[in-house]
């Protein structure tokens, strides 16, 4: 049930479903997968634009999202993905020009981030879940319909003498390729920086036979052949994946209610305070019985409570940092009993070999991951009734800062902590590391140290003592700490804070994917800011006009 109180819906929803694809088609046979691309010119998100040669805003993303989470789980015997178009001659031309013309900055970085991360998942399917990609790019792919198949572990090109592969933002738009499209020519496909040069400052692109030799693309077949390549590359693909799940699960409507106040699911509930530009987040651990063996997982489906938890999660994310611009501050809070919780983290460790707990493992990894490239503050509150154990640590490994409540020794309501084997590998974020030892910067004594308290419930001191936590108030100053610091945080510049925040949060490892997002947050975040891009007379404003832009000379 989806019901709406007291309030309007929020202005962009993230639940959809294969018979409500305006965009795509996914059709399965066997171990392959087809999700062929067909855009409905007339379904955009938004009113004002038209989606034309197979263009795309966050609605056909938000579908793509979708699909490939039923492909993991509701299809676990697919191998192969094959992602091309329904259209002749048009593979994609990337994101609808006129639909960033008309937006706010704010929603052109909320789209490029979402792309980003779905972009991410394809990857993150094919690293973990054994699911590999084949982008058949059966015509003209330009922008980000190039970024969509740099995603994937092989690009087959059609050679028909006219179809082009092109990055033309920078000349065309005088923007940057916003979903990853820089870093994965450089460091996915090794592709020389001259040569990236050229391409990715020439409009009109590059044709099959030089796309394949500057390594932009793995394959290229003739008109007559091409769809014979499909099949050879399909079948190799098919025999490189580990992939071994046969029945599936169905991904159910999520339960929950929005009103004024928030977004209220089973496991998650979201309250929001607009006076403070505040938005609490309390997770609750598993509650009744939870299945121990296979069998019983299986038989759960997506009512096993990581699975129900991670979706409720992720959605709520997704809505907050879509709808609700102007709140800054995520506090997080866990609630429920600590056995219950530690007995699921048990349960996941010790059935990770079979696809539907891998999967639900690598659903909590995506989930978190997009906490530490949101750009909002997070703190973590941690105080007595709080369930920040194993999986639900994650939550105060990901703050910027966490407080908890130092009780007196014989206060059998002090909170404690505690560590599991989960904590430790299980979900890395973007920079391919744990939380926690991107806590410590890598430090080795540090991380040895935490790894032996694992299974151990630990009150303040000794979470300080271990470097798990930030502050320890006692009960007479608690209050009054955690609510300077929040009003604190919330007079600070936003601006500001999304920048200290995307350099703290990764350091010293980096990943392909924090360069893409760091990218994103600063030279993107800055071009979509400047009158050479968005001005009156800027490239991205006249474009299709018919005017030439005028720019600013200066460098700067």
């Amino acid at each position: 049930m989806n019901a709406v109180l007291n309030a309007a819906p929020p202005a962009v929803t993230f639940e959809r479903h294969p018979d409500t694809y305006r965009h795509w088609k996914l059709t399965v046979d066997g171990p392959v997968a087809t999700l062929a691309l067909g855009i409905d010119e007339d379904g955009g998100l938004r009113p004002g634009y038209r989606l034309k040669l197979n263009s795309y805003d966050l609605g056909v993303d938000i579908e793509l999202h979708d699909a490939l989470q039923r492909i993991r789980f509701e299809h676990p015997a697919v191998k192969c993905v094959v992602i091309t178009s329904a259209r002749e001659r048009m593979f994609c031309s990337g994101a609808n020009i006129y639909m960033l013309g008309l937006s706010t900055h704010a929603w052109k970085v909320n789209f490029c981030k979402f792309t980003n991360e779905t972009r991410n998942g394809i990857e993150d399917a094919s690293r973990h879940s054994g699911i590999r990609f084949l982008a058949a790019a059966n015509g003209t792919v330009a922008g980000g319909g190039y970024e969509l198949a740099l995603a994937c572990d092989e690009i087959l090109m059609i050679d028909d003498r006219s179809s082009t592969v092109s990055l033309p933002e920078v000349p065309l738009l005088g923007v940057l390729p916003g979903t990853g499209g820089l870093t994965r020519v450089t460091d996915k496909r090794r592709v020389r920086r001259d040569l990236a040069d050229f391409f990715c400052t020439t409009s009109e692109g590059v044709r099959a036979d030089r796309a394949k030799q500057w390594k932009l693309v793995d394959h290229i077949a003739k008109p007559a052949q091409f769809k014979q390549a499909i099949a050879d590359r399909v079948a190799a693909l098919v025999a490189q994946s580990p992939r071994s799940g046969t029945q599936g699960i169905e991904l159910t409507p999520l339960a929950k209610t929005i009103d004024a106040n928030g977004y209220h699911y089973r496991h998650v509930d979201v309250t929001i305070d607009r006076s403070t530009r505040v938005a609490t987040i309390t997770i609750s651990a598993p509650a009744g019985t939870q299945p121990e063996t296979l069998p019983a997982i299986h038989a759960a489906g997506a009512a096993w409570y990581p699975i129900a938890m991670a979706r409720e999660l992720d959605d709520a994310i997704l809505l907050l940092r879509t709808n609700e611009l102007a709140i800054g501050t995520w506090v997080f809070k866990t609630c429920g009993n600590p056995a219950a919780m530690l007995a699921v983290d048990a349960t996941l460790k010790q059935y990770s070999a079979d696809w539907l707990v891998n999967e639900t493992i690598g659903l909590l990894r995506r989930t978190l991951a997009r906490l530490d490239v949101s750009s909002r503050t997070m703190f973590a509150c941690i105080e007595p009734g709080s369930c920040f154990v194993g999986t639900l640590l994650e939550f105060a490994l990901a703050a910027d800062r966490s407080y908890m409540l130092a009780a007196a020794d014989d206060d059998a309501t002090a909170p404690a902590i505690v560590l599991s084997e989960m904590n430790f590998g299980a979900y890395p974020m973007v920079n391919h590391q744990s939380r926690i030892a991107t806590r410590f910067c890598g430090d080795p004594i540090a991380l040895a140290k935490a790894h032996g308290a694992v299974g151990k419930s630990l009150a303040a001191r000794a979470a300080d003592e271990h470097g798990l936590v930030t502050f320890t108030p006692d009960d007479l100053d608690w209050e009054e700490e955690v609510r300077i610091a929040i009003e604190e945080r919330a007079s600070l510049s936003p601006d500001a804070l999304t920048g200290l925040e995307a350099s703290l949060r990764f350091p010293v490892a980096e990943s392909m994917e924090t360069r893409v997002f760091g990218r994103l947050t600063a030279w993107q975040n800055w071009i979509f800011n400047r009158p050479n891009a968005i001005g009156e007379q800027g490239a991205l404003k006249v474009y299709g006009s018919g005017a030439k832009p005028k720019f600013d000379w200066d460098r700067v």
